[in-house]
């Protein structure tokens, strides 16, 4: 039940976040650290009156273990929203299960860079720039790829303390984002540059007062981040790492879908190929085929037993 829960809120809370993030990001391509810095803040406030009761309450897991995991949840976290200033359209057991890993993100690949070719065509780009902007497209790439590999090696950290401390999870989600916060003073130049950038936006009215469109979208965005965050550690604990990182690959493909209908963006033939291909690793992962043969030799054990 905790893992369908959890399930849920990943799908529910980061595919609607999405939407919100592309809000931003449509207008002020840069603001990744800002929004970094909002959803780390809420969470680590939430989780300090919450979790631990003001600082009252102990860890169960030692913190030179948190200073680990923070380590790599603060690089991931960073490298995703900074990867959005590279043109990336907004959008890891058993042999066969790496294969529908590597079936899903190829899937993704697919999508991710027919969406950016799009992009291009559409700035009206010269050859020259083309170019350009294809090698910063691909530097986007490789940060997001690096950032993929640094969460999956995070979840496989996090299933050995679980399985040395207990499962902890909304300690976990509190102290990896609690602990990084000093660091966003390294960024704060940038951060206050867009806060002021953010109240400069257009108005609209809510509850009888005028807020600048941008903090709104900021807030919504940082209330949905929690949702998926939380259902992310949740699953942590309920689930072997690897498919931790399918179902988050799975919800960064919905997300893009989710991008390109709600957004008008044009859906190809080569995203229908990407698209299949993400249900094909989906299926070998699940073990459905294997499901499905079990069926059909137990009807016909049945049968013959008749």
């Amino acid at each position: 039940m905790n893992t369908l829960f959890a399930i849920a809120l990943v799908f529910v809370g980061c595919c609607s976040n999405v939407v919100f993030l592309e809000l931003l990001v449509r207008d002020f391509p840069g603001c990744g650290n800002i929004v970094t810095f909002a959803q780390f803040a809420f969470i680590a406030l939430e989780g300090f009156i919450f979790e631990t009761h003001f600082g009252r309450k102990k860890p169960h897991i030692p913190l030179s273990n948190y200073v680990i995991m923070v380590t790599m949840f603060f690089t991931v976290s960073v490298i995703n929203n900074y990867a959005l200033n590279f043109n990336i359209a907004m959008p890891l057991y058993s042999a066969s299960k790496y294969l529908s890993i590597m079936l899903v993100s190829l899937g993704i690949f697919i999508c991710t860079i027919m969406s950016a070719k799009q992009v291009s065509v559409e700035k009206g780009a010269t050859e020259e720039d083309g170019f350009y902007a294809f090698m910063h497209w691909i530097l986007g790439i490789a940060m997001l790829t690096f950032a993929l590999l640094m969460s999956a090696r995070m979840g496989i950290f996090q299933e050995t303390l679980y399985k040395k401390y207990g499962k902890h999870s909304k300690e976990a989600l509190f102290y990896n984002h609690f602990l990084p916060l000093p660091g966003f003073l390294l960024l704060s130049t940038d951060i206050y540059r867009h806060a002021v950038l953010f109240s400069q936006s257009l108005e609209i009215p809510v509850i009888g007062q005028s807020v600048p469109v941008m903090w709104l979208y900021l807030l919504m965005n940082v209330i949905t981040q929690y949702v998926c965050i939380r259902g992310v550690f949740i699953l942590t604990t309920e689930c072997a790492s690897l498919t931790v990182t399918l179902v988050v690959t799975l919800r960064k493909f919905l997300s893009l879908i989710i991008s390109i209908l709600y957004f008008h963006n044009p859906f190809t033939a080569w995203h229908w190929v990407g698209t299949a291909v993400v249900f094909l690793g989906t299926l070998l992962y699940t073990e459905v085929w294997s499901s499905i043969r079990a069926a059909m030799k137990g009807e016909k054990a049945d049968k013959k037993a008749e």
